[in-house]
């Protein structure tokens, strides 16, 4: 049985590579563009349905809820530097500044809740051998993952 922290790690180690990816483009390239769209929403519902499923419950207790505020926290501060990015040219250099500032700070919070908040949370919340954070978790990205899918097919061609 998958438990939230193997599904947690996949999804960094995925983050890792689309950003490690990301990092050898350059310019307003196709292989950019693709790389990003990638990230841009897979790291959107990951935040989203993480908060709800894994930090949501760790909050609940007085122990988890100092490193759970301060790693919600992160993720907001995270999502304005990926709003940012996602409205600048890519082929500007402030795009490559900003994207390798994100970048270091995204690796830093995801190194930081595999080696510190996992601990924590594997006292407060258990082992989660049967699966069902992890489940809730999934289930919650696919529902995010879909509300992404139909705004942009709302959105008109440009």
């Amino acid at each position: 049985m998958t438990t939230i922290y193997d599904r947690l790690k996949s999804d960094h180690d995925t983050h890792r590579e689309l950003l490690a990816n990301l990092a050898d483009t350059s310019g307003d390239s196709s292989d950019r563009r693709k790389l990003w769209i990638s990230f841009y929403y897979d790291v959107g519902a990951h935040a989203a349905a993480e908060e709800e499923a894994f930090y949501a419950p760790l909050m609940e207790a007085s122990k988890g809820q100092p490193k759970a505020r301060h790693s919600v926290s992160e993720h907001h501060e995270l999502d304005e530097m990926i709003q940012d990015i996602e409205g600048m040219d890519f082929s500007s250099p402030g795009w490559l500044a900003r994207f390798k500032t994100m970048r270091e700070r995204y690796e830093h919070h995801i190194d930081e809740e595999e080696n510190e908040i996992f601990e924590t949370a594997r006292k407060v919340l258990g082992a989660d051998s049967s699966g069902e954070i992890a489940a809730t978790f999934d289930t919650r990205k696919k529902n995010e993952r879909s509300l992404v899918d139909k705004k942009v097919e709302a959105e008109p061609e440009e």
